[in-house]
């Protein structure tokens, strides 16, 4: 017998996994670990009673047995780890009083967490409390970050604002955060002292953004040890914003791209008369004025369009979108999505911005007026301004489909827009979340065209077992399988990997 324990009716599984160790603290469920470690990461609970649980595992679980079946439990617990599975929970009595020393041997020998469930415990009551453990923790990060964002803001009002800000974002984020000059040194600091080898770290970490076309937005490592991470700003000035702490929570990367755009636009230099000239054209195509409008105010051409979306998590990802095309772009985090690169744009560069995940999309224009660098033309009409709006809009949901950071409109069809090295390597990415299990799973699935009965035959699984795999596939890459689009992408992948 083997089922999913889903959670409680009505409620929606939380996201966030929950570390073992939390749910082995619940003293009213009176587990007991084992084997392994209690550091490893629950994703949900699964009860089977089956000789080979491996079909029907996802990876992740907390799989839970009594061990009606066991007969081989160094052979049990190798498909269990071949699976994926998390940890392993077994129930004492009605089959065995104990929990069998050789299944605890082949737990340890494997790195297999074993936790020991006792008699008055039922399985259902593990579930539920992991559930509930998931809820809390999905509720404490949206708090903590509400919190932060509200400290914040209120910094950037004060009279000293940049100094503010960095001492609400280190007490926030319990270290120390520092705000680096272009040339590396110290400008600013707020928070506790830390190791001066830590401090070192930090510095050569800011380094490794800096101004540059195509650089990264954001680095990240450990120096004194401390968890370090480093931002660079949007104001164009090349400043950079270091933090370090002791721990790294889910939710820092996101407080810290708060702190990043009030620093920004605190320390941003004046803009320029045709910056504001550009921006305001660009306020009214967003409010609805037609393009011949803001042709006017935006001055001749060729312009290219640009839709932005996304970043690295935080919401200065702008700027390098900016840095990589080699112009300046109005932030779309202004509240104005569409932005426009003014004539003598350098192309993008070859190697995309990293982790910045920015989408760009280039229109064609009027034959007659090529301009513009790397193959694109700009449009200089407004009619034409208005189709490469559109060719932009269509370019970034191609873009978002395809978690590509930089796509172009063209006209040379789908061979011409993918290289082969390129592709492999973004498919390994993209497919890295995947078991063996899971992966064979969705490239049987997608080539007999989503078909649960056809792939279970050809699999020789059941079908509720493709179902759950598919399920979990799509969970693991936050992809709707459903969408035509993604199920294209991972198919070129899975060909390409």
């Amino acid at each position: 017998m083997s089922a999913m324990t889903p959670p409680e009716p009505g409620a929606t599984p939380p996201a966030p996994p929950v570390p073992l160790a939390s749910l082995l603290a619940r003293d009213e469920l009176g587990l007991r670990l084992r084997a392994g470690s209690p550091e490893v990461s629950l994703h949900w609970v699964h009860t089977s009673e089956m000789a080979d649980p491996y079909p029907y595992l996802l990876g992740g679980e907390l799989l839970m047995t009594a061990g009606v079946q066991l007969t081989d439990p160094a052979r049990y617990v190798e498909r269990v780890v071949e699976a994926g599975a998390a940890a392993l929970g077994f129930g004492v009595t009605p089959v065995y009083d104990t929990v069998p020393p050789a299944l605890v041997e082949a737990c340890a020998a494997r790195g297999l967490p074993l936790i020991e469930v006792p008699p008055q415990t039922p399985f259902t009551a593990v579930a539920r409390a992991l559930w509930r453990l998931m809820a809390e923790a999905r509720l404490h990060e949206l708090r903590r970050v509400s919190e932060a964002q509200q400290s914040l803001a209120t910094a950037a009002a004060r009279p000293a604002p940049v100094p503010a800000v960095l001492g609400a974002l280190a007490s926030r984020l319990g270290g120390r955060a520092v705000l680096f000059g272009p040339d590396g040194t110290e400008s600013a600091a707020a928070g506790r002292e830390i190791p001066p080898e830590a401090g070192r770290a930090l510095a050569d970490l800011a380094t490794v953004l800096g101004p540059r076309p195509g650089g990264p937005a954001s680095a990240s490592g450990e120096g004194g040890g401390l968890r370090l991470a480093a931002y660079a700003l949007g104001g164009g000035e090349g400043l950079t914003l270091g933090v370090a702490a002791e721990r790294r929570a889910p939710s820092d990367h996101t407080i810290a791209g708060v702190a990043v755009v009030l620093l920004s636009l605190l320390t941003a230099p004046h803009r320029a008369a045709d910056v504001t000239a550009r921006d305001t054209a660009l306020v009214q195509l967003l409010l609805g004025a037609s393009p011949a409008e803001a042709v006017q105010v935006l001055g001749p051409g060729p312009w290219t369009v640009v839709h932005a979306s996304g970043g690295d998590g935080t919401p200065f990802a702008a700027a390098a979108l900016a840095a990589a095309l080699g112009t300046p772009l109005l932030d779309p985090g202004e509240g104005v999505p569409p932005g426009a690169a003014p004539p003598g744009a350098a192309p993008p560069p070859n190697g995309r911005p990293r982790p910045v995940r920015l989408l760009r999309a280039a229109s064609v224009g009027d034959p007659a007026q090529p301009g513009g660098g790397g193959g694109v033309r700009p449009p200089p009409l407004a009619g034409a301004l208005a189709a490469a709006d559109a060719q932009a809009a269509r370019a970034l949901r191609r873009a978002e489909a395809t978690r590509t950071p930089l796509v172009r409109h063209r006209t040379a069809g789908v061979a011409g827009l993918v290289d082969p090295d390129e592709a492999a390597a973004y498919a390994r990415t993209l497919l890295a979340p995947l078991s063996p299990a899971l992966n064979e799973t969705l490239r049987t699935w997608l080539s007999l065209h989503g078909s649960w009965d056809r792939t279970a035959v050809a699999m020789d699984i059941h079908r509720n077992t493709v179902r759950q795999r598919i399920a979990r596939t799509a969970a693991l890459l936050d992809r709707d399988l459903d969408d035509p689009d993604v199920r294209m992408e991972l198919w070129f992948a899975l060909r390409s990997a």
